[in-house]
């Protein structure tokens, strides 16, 4: 029997704040090697399990994630396909670890066979997948207006590099985080940019939480992917510590988006939405990034 957990859709549903947990036994397993030296070494290493996702009775897609937050990753996942509109009405999510399946059922009938045929593997690491009317949704999309103030950038870049997570605990892993100004109000990592994505893109629906004054940070490059599915949440600003895709920087300047990358320390580069920026930082005040938290793609992009 299937392990329940109703997560009807409510407005007014409390907001947890999500974190990293690197000392969770379930995202790790320590596994041993020998060194360049030859020596013995023991180190910890993110895991990755199959999760397949169910819309009512229509069996959508098999999944490769760390498995933590399965009701976020699959609502978010229908969401950002347009498999699921922000106005459905989601009844309840099954998961089932023993099974490894996550079951959404929504109010109304649903059938993507036709859909399921038309889908495009992206640039995105795990096989990344985007279905064949997501540009359409995308282009209806009006953004909201928002104002990005340099000291937010610098505080939550900072603050995110310097907060314990299974990246700094075992590497391997993308982290994306929304943020309100310059606080992390919702920090989630994945195997994949993309599913760490779509855990937040569940998160906000499943919490009714408001986009239109947000900031979207991600680790990984600046995909034509990352754009959509940014869009598709409705926040404004995406932020990235590594590089841009010229698809992604087209995709971004049509709709708006504000798209800044290479953030790392002192530098950042915007290429779309630069209208929204305001330079109120002292750049004399700013440290640049230390090496013990320097990620892939510090020296270059990823």
């Amino acid at each position: 029997m299937l392990a329940c957990e109703t997560m009807t859709r409510i407005e007014k549903a409390p907001v947890p704040l999500i974190l990293p947990n690197p000392h969770d036994p379930r995202l790790t397993e320590r596994v041993a090697g020998t060194d360049q030296t030859g020596a013995a070494v023991e180190i910890n290493v993110p895991v990755e399990r199959p999760l397949t996702l169910y819309l009512n009775a229509q069996e959508i897609v098999t999944m490769m994630t760390i498995g933590d937050y399965p009701e976020y990753l699959a609502l978010g996942y229908l969401l950002n396909q347009n498999m699921l509109k922000y106005d459905d009405v989601v009844t309840e999510v099954e998961y089932d670890d023993d099974l490894q399946v996550v079951v959404v059922r929504t109010e109304h009938h649903t059938n993507f066979e036709q859909k399921l045929k038309k889908r495009t593997q992206t640039s995105g690491c795990a096989q990344g997948t985007a279905f064949g009317d997501l540009m359409e949704a995308v282009e209806s999309v009006a953004l909201p207006e928002a104002e990005l103030r340099t000291s937010w950038l610098y505080q939550m870049t900072h603050t995110i590099n310097t907060m314990p997570s299974l990246y700094l605990e075992a590497g391997a892993i993308h982290g994306c985080v929304l943020c309100k100004e310059g606080t992390p109000v919702c920090y989630t990592e994945d195997v994949g940019r993309h599913n760490a994505v779509d855990k937040i893109a569940g998160w906000i629906y499943r919490h009714g939480v408001d986009p239109a004054d947000k900031i979207l940070y991600t680790t990984g490059r600046l995909t034509s992917e990352m754009v959509i599915k940014t869009v598709r949440m409705g926040i404004p600003i995406l932020v990235s510590r590594s590089g841009f895709t010229a698809w992604g920087v087209d995709l971004a300047r049509q709709v708006g988006l504000t798209l800044i990358g290479r953030a790392r320390g002192k530098r950042f580069v915007a290429l779309s939405g630069e209208g929204r920026i305001v330079y109120d930082q002292n750049l004399a005040f700013v440290e640049e990034e230390s090496a013990r938290h320097k990620r892939k793609g510090s020296d270059r992009d990823e």
